[in-house]
């Protein structure tokens, strides 16, 4: 047998379990957007600090029950991180890519998605409305990993962060400026 066909041979009877394990599927792909505009106590700079540092008194989403901390670094490859225990464990949710405080934040990362192939961009922009309030819009974009009726569970999702969490905590607190 020439060498040609023994490396054939050879090369198949190797690679055959190879091809033979894992599992196969379709994934169903595509991306959307989601937006809302909210009306906030206090100005943008205090918004802002809201909005970014120890986030855990209204962000009430986790992968742990009850995480040790979870807060935004608010600067250029800043995270958000949800940190589990004392040791260190947690999760890095995004990646800050524009940090400019009262007047815009944008973030990359899965937030609750982790763990899907999709991208998000999520992206806070303030404006003063009077002496003390704040017009905050939030949109979000993202692409990949797309599953039926996604778009609708982070709509909801975020409709909660801010209209009942973020917002009743800001009246409730009055924020100082920093």
């Amino acid at each position: 047998m020439n060498r040609f066909f023994q490396t054939i041979i050879y090369s198949g009877i190797l690679l055959t379990p190879f091809l033979c394990w894992g599992e196969n599927s379709d994934l169903s792909t595509g991306g959307f957007e989601v937006k809302h505009v909210i009306t906030l106590p206090g100005t943008p700079d205090a918004v802002y600090d809201a909005v970014t540092g120890d986030i855990s008194q209204w962000w009430d989403h986790s992968f742990s029950e009850s995480p040790l901390k979870l807060y935004i670094e608010p600067r250029p490859g800043g995270g958000f991180y949800e940190i589990f225990d004392k040791q260190g464990n947690g999760v890095k949710h995004a990646e800050v890519i524009l940090a400019d405080r009262g007047k815009m934040l944008r973030f990359n990362g899965p937030l609750g998605l982790s763990g899907n192939a999709i991208d998000v961009v999520s992206t806070y922009t303030l404006e003063p409305v009077g002496n003390d309030s704040t017009r905050f819009s939030l949109t979000v974009h993202a692409a990949g990993e797309v599953k039926d009726g996604l778009v609708e569970i982070v709509n909801n999702v975020w409709y909660h962060f801010l209209f009942e969490r973020l917002k009743p905590y800001l009246i409730n607190r009055r924020i100082p400026e920093k």
